[in-house]
């Protein structure tokens, strides 16, 4: 089992600020870190983390209505990133 501050250094390592001034982890690098996923997951998710999918498996669409457009669409499939509160990391 991982410790929570190994937990912590994994996530700020891996995260990238985003525009909402929190942070943003793709769900792929916490893969690649092994079998510690599900801790790592519970860790982002009891910080108050959202997991983001995409609509249909595909980017948002361009253009003034495409963001409201793709989120009216049933989404299906795991997480793609965890988006991180801001002040989490800090």
């Amino acid at each position: 089992m991982i410790d929570e501050l190994t937990i912590k250094q994994t996530v700020v390592r891996l995260a990238r600020p985003n525009a909402s001034g929190g942070h943003a982890i793709e769900r792929a690098a916490l893969l690649a870190e092994g079998a510690d996923f599900d801790a790592i997951e519970a860790w982002i998710l009891e910080r108050g983390g959202e997991p983001q999918t995409l609509a249909n498996g595909r980017p948002p669409r361009g253009g003034l209505h495409g963001l409201r457009i793709d989120a009216a669409q049933k989404v299906d499939g795991p997480p793609v990133r965890y988006l991180i509160p801001a002040g989490v990391l800090a």
